[in-house]
């Protein structure tokens, strides 16, 4: 795989023992879609999938009206959201991606509650009436935090490639937004190298994750 910006990814040519290698634009390592492209729209396109069918499976205890919906959420918790967060702490989480997060949460939360979309009640009713509020991207940002910390403070590979600069000009356009942007903006950070300053002492670091946390709910 060849990882690249360019709408046609570059050709290489690999052999061993005399055999090419085929190139492939996404394959699948360690459960995570990774793609040539180098987004993760497809990996986590997949995570909302795969959460959706085992919603399915589990249908008969998440839209049970005998158990209380404070149940069902923890049961939600428990076997539903791990699925769809797997690997999310490497997530670019982009504007469009937020909003299918956002939909695909409140599409756990209104078939738990038997809600059909012809009924037209607000997503704020919806909630109201679940006696919840939004938390799934806030778990995300979280996650993300979190491992972040232990990334910068461990100081090996990760925090190279985290940290690194690429020589060269940058492509015209606009740019990519980074892990680290949507991350210190959750943060309310001010600037990048302020996150990664605080993020090297363990004690402050845990102080901004859990007031933006808070925030966040």
């Amino acid at each position: 795989m060849v990882v690249s910006r360019k709408q046609i990814a570059p050709e290489c040519n690999i052999f061993i023992g005399g055999t090419k290698l085929k190139q492939r634009e996404q394959f699948k390592y360690l459960g995570t879609l990774i793609s040539s492209d180098g987004r993760n729209k497809v990996e986590i396109s997949s995570r909302i999938a795969q959460a959706k069918r085992s919603f399915q499976k589990m249908k008969v205890v998440l839209t049970n009206q005998c158990i209380s919906i404070q149940t069902r959420q923890r049961a939600l918790q428990c076997y539903i959201e791990p699925i769809l967060m797997y690997g999310c702490e490497a997530w670019t989480i982009s504007k469009q991606t937020q909003k299918n997060l956002e939909a695909t949460e409140m599409w756990f939360i209104r078939r738990m509650l038997r809600t059909p979309w012809v009924a037209k009640k607000s997503n704020e009713k919806v909630l109201k009436e679940a006696h919840t509020k939004r938390s799934l991207l806030n778990k995300i940002r979280k996650r993300q935090a979190t491992f972040f910390g232990h990334v910068m403070r461990k100081g090996k590979m990760e925090h190279i490639v985290t940290t690194g600069m690429m020589e060269g000009k940058r492509s015209r356009g606009r740019q990519r937004e980074k892990m680290l942007d949507g991350l210190t903006k959750w943060l309310n950070a001010g600037r990048v190298t302020q996150a990664l300053t605080a993020a090297m002492d363990r004690d402050v670091w845990k102080d901004m994750v859990a007031n933006a946390t808070k925030q966040g709910t």
